[in-house]
This record gives structure tokens, C-alpha cells and sequence, in this order.
């Protein structure tokens, strides 16, 4: 009876557990799921965080440089001393075997020729820049998204377009079968009908295990256990009722790409860098204060030495070495200059493409539309032909067949505008805001 039991509530719990399984995913809810989970987008995180605590660093430069250091020091030779204090007379010896002393120093950087400035200047772009690269990546995984929720959703419907065409066919068979009994139909032709429906079958199970795949890529992306099953909604993935011009989409996508903008921020750093190692010609001034105690046992004791002054560093090697350095940030100004230049040409490109293909697709649904209506139309007559002896099965089944590829196209086709539409905004640096 205890086995029963537990039999009972293993079942109940597996049972209970693939009814969690099945999901309702719109597309808005993957993409939120995704970005939420996406490794890359946490590992932009990182970056993000780690150029700010750049900048705070290049900001903790103004502060004051302190330090301490002490050492005890032990002598095992008694030295030699000679004190010059300007008098002939000689005091006793005096043994000296050890000595103690600290010191404490405190510098404020007063001027450092620039570099600070310069510093904390080029660290802000370059935050700027990652902040984009991850708003960038962002946007492709979005796009990710949206293609893996229209594979998903164009293998759902697949499933259910050739699931009622093999219900179609399987009533096919079973009215051949009765036709053929009656002698009213060869079994020639009843066996063409049965060899259709057993091909749709094979295609039903290629579709399903589109779907499978389908949905196991978009658990994995979002996060969500492998078997999940995702009924997907179409509810988000309608297609736009107007478009803009080509002009407006090149000038969207050369103000909102987020990738040129990284670029142009990275080309100011590297424009700062150069005025950065101009900085070397210069000298640093500093303010400086400081204690000094000091004991030797026996025979000096030093305290309250404190000191105060200026400080005045300067490299004399910079004079040779620092046109070398601006040559190089000038070269490195000069590269980021091109990338942004080959970069504009290139998102020009992407968003000619985008749209021209956008374009293409829209015109394509228009085509299987009148397809679905010609095929339906040609189904139509060639069933009333065939019903009335005045055609042949073959041409029956292919017209039936030619009906399922126009509405699997018409689908695809729609879904397919969708996808486009997006990769059009994606190039133009706005899929985040649809």
C-alpha cells in the first residue's frame, strides 16, 4: 500500500511538473527575459563598472600623496663619529650599537602640467565608449531574439498548417478506401492518397522537431529549463503600417548608432591623449610637509623635525623623448579618425541593405497572398473536376500540395517581414524603441 503511494505521488508530481512546463511567450517578455539573463550583457556590466572606478581613480589623482616609514636599525660594529660643531674640544666616547627613526611626508600636487586634467578627461570618454558598446550589444541581442521568436514562431505554424492538412488527407484515404471497396476507384489511385498522407506525416515530424529545436534555443537563451514548451503569441509581431524614406533611416542610424558613437568618443580620448603627452615638456610642481624623529640611544634624539616646502620635478629626458610619444598619439588619433569614417560607410551600407530587403518582403507577402487565392481557386476546381471523373488523382494531390507550400509561404513570408523590419531598425540604431 506504501508503494502504491508513493507511486501515486511520484506520478502526480511528474504530471504536475510538465503542466509548469508549458509556457505562453510573447516576444516583448523574451526579449525582457534575455537581457535579463544574456552573459554578454552582465560581462558589459563589468566593464561599465570597471571604467567608472577608471575615472574615480583618474579623479583620486588631486589628492594628497602621504606616506610613512620607520626602521630600527641594529649595529654590530661600533662606527666611527665625528661631530663638526666648530669647537676643539672632544667630548668622551660615546658606544653606539643601535638607532631608531620615522618618518612622515605629505605631497599636494599643485600643477602636473595637465596631466591630471588630461587624465581625468580621456577616462570620461572612455567610459562613455563602453556604456555604448554594451547599449550596442544590447541591441544585437535583441535582434537575437527576435529572429530565435520568429524561427519559433513560423515552426508553431507550421506544425498546425500541415497538422489540418494531414487531417485533410487522412479523410482523403478514408473515402478512397471506401470508393475503392465500392469499385468505384482504382487502387492505384487510393494508394497515391495513402503514400500523400504518409508523406505529410514525415513533413509533421520534421516540423515538430523544428519546433523542438526552436524551443530549446529560446529556453537557453532566456534562461528557462531545456523542456519548457513555448506556445508562442503572436501578438507582438505585427507588422508596421507605414515606413519612413531611405534618407531618414541614414540619418537616424548616423545619429542613434550606438557603435559610431563609441568610436567618435574613443577618437576624443585618443585627441586628449595627445595633448596628454604634450604634458611631459612640462614640470610638476608640488606641495610638500613632513616629520622626522629620530633616537639614537645614547647619543642623539631628534623630534618635532617638521618641514615644509615646494617641490619641483622635472625629466630632462622628456625633451628628447616627448615628440616620439605625441607622434604616436597623434598616429592613434589619426586611426580612430578612418574607423569612424569607414564605420559611417559601413552603416550606410547596413541600412541600404536593411531596407531594400524590408522592401522585398513586404512585396513577397503581397505574391503568396494572390498565391494562397490561386491555389485555393485551382484546389477548388480540380476537386469538383475530380469528383466529377473529369481529372486525375495525381492532379488532385498536386493541387492539394501546392495549397500547403502557398500557406506555409504566406506565413513565413509575413514573419520573415517582421524579422526584416527589425534588422532595419536595428541598423538604424532603434529596435530598443519600437
Amino acid at each position: 500500500m506504501k508503494h502504491k503511494v508513493v507511486i501515486i505521488a511520484i506520478l502526480f508530481s511528474i504530471q504536475h511538473l510538465y503542466a509548469q512546463e508549458k509556457k505562453t511567450l510573447t516576444l516583448k517578455e523574451a526579449i525582457n527575459l534575455t537581457l535579463g539573463y544574456n552573459k554578454t550583457l552582465k560581462t558589459n556590466k563589468t566593464r561599465i563598472e570597471e571604467a567608472a572606478a577608471a575615472v574615480k581613480e583618474a579623479y583620486e589623482r588631486k589628492l594628497p600623496e602621504a606616506s610613512i616609514s620607520g626602521s630600527y636599525l641594529y649595529l654590530p660594529v661600533q662606527p666611527n663619529i665625528n661631530l663638526k660643531t666648530g669647537s676643539d674640544s672632544s667630548g668622551g666616547s660615546t658606544s653606539v650599537h643601535q638607532a631608531i627613526y620615522g618618518i612622515a611626508n605629505v605631497s599636494v600636487p599643485i600643477y602636473a602640467g595637465g596631466r591630471i586634467k588630461y587624465g581625468i578627461e580621456s577616462s570620461k570618454y572612455l567610459e562613455e565608449a563602453v556604456k555604448l558598446d554594451a547599449d550596442n550589444d544590447r541591441e544585437l541581442v535583441i535582434l537575437n531574439v527576435t529572429n530565435a521568436c520568429i524561427n519559433l514562431y513560423k515552426a508553431y505554424q507550421a506544425i498546425a498548417l500541415v497538422k489540418e492538412n494531414l487531417a485533410t488527407a487522412q479523410q482523403r484515404v478514408k473515402d478512397f478506401t471506401n470508393l475503392e471497396k465500392n469499385g468505384l476507384l482504382a487502387r492505384n489511385d487510393l494508394m497515391k492518397a495513402e503514400l500523400q498522407s504518409s508523406n505529410i506525416e514525415l513533413t509533421l515530424l520534421d516540423a515538430e522537431s523544428n519546433y523542438k529545436i526552436a524551443s530549446v534555443n529560446m529556453n537557453l537563451m532566456m534562461g528557462l529549463p531545456e523542456q519548457t514548451e513555448l506556445v508562442p503569441d503572436k501578438s507582438g509581431l505585427a507588422l508596421p503600417t507605414s515606413v519612413k524614406t531611405l534618407e531618414d533611416y541614414e540619418q537616424e542610424a548616423l545619429q542613434n548608432r550606438k557603435d559610431i558613437s563609441a568610436v567618435s568618443y574613443r577618437k576624443k580620448a585618443a585627441a586628449v591623449g595627445v595633448q596628454s603627452a604634450k604634458t611631459n615638456y612640462y614640470p610638476s610642481l608640488s606641495f610638500t610637509g613632513g616629520y622626522v624623529a629620530a633616537d639614537i640611544p645614547g647619543f642623539l634624539t631628534i623630534t618635532n623635525a617638521v618641514n615644509i616646502g615646494v617641490g619641483v620635478k622635472y625629466d630632462l629626458a622628456s625633451l628628447w623623448k616627448t615628440k616620439t610619444k605625441v607622434q604616436q598619439a597623434k598616429i592613434k588619433e589619426q586611426q580612430f579618425q578612418l574607423n569612424e569614417e569607414a564605420m559611417t560607410d559601413n552603416v550606410r551600407m547596413q541600412v541600404n541593405q536593411a531596407y531594400q530587403a524590408y522592401l522585398v518582403s513586404v512585396k513577397k507577402i503581397q505574391v503568396y497572398e494572390k498565391a494562397v487565392q490561386q491555389a485555393e481557386q485551382n484546389y477548388r476546381i480540380t476537386k469538383n473536376k475530380f469528383d466529377n471523373a473529369l481529372t486525375t488523382t495525381t492532379e488532385l494531390l498536386d493541387a492539394d500540395v501546392a495549397l500547403l507550400q502557398t500557406k506555409l509561404s504566406v506565413t513565413n513570408s509575413k514573419a520573415d517581414s517582421f524579422l526584416a523590419y527589425n534588422k532595419l531598425l536595428q541598423a538604424t540604431g532603434s529596435i530598443e524603441n519600437q
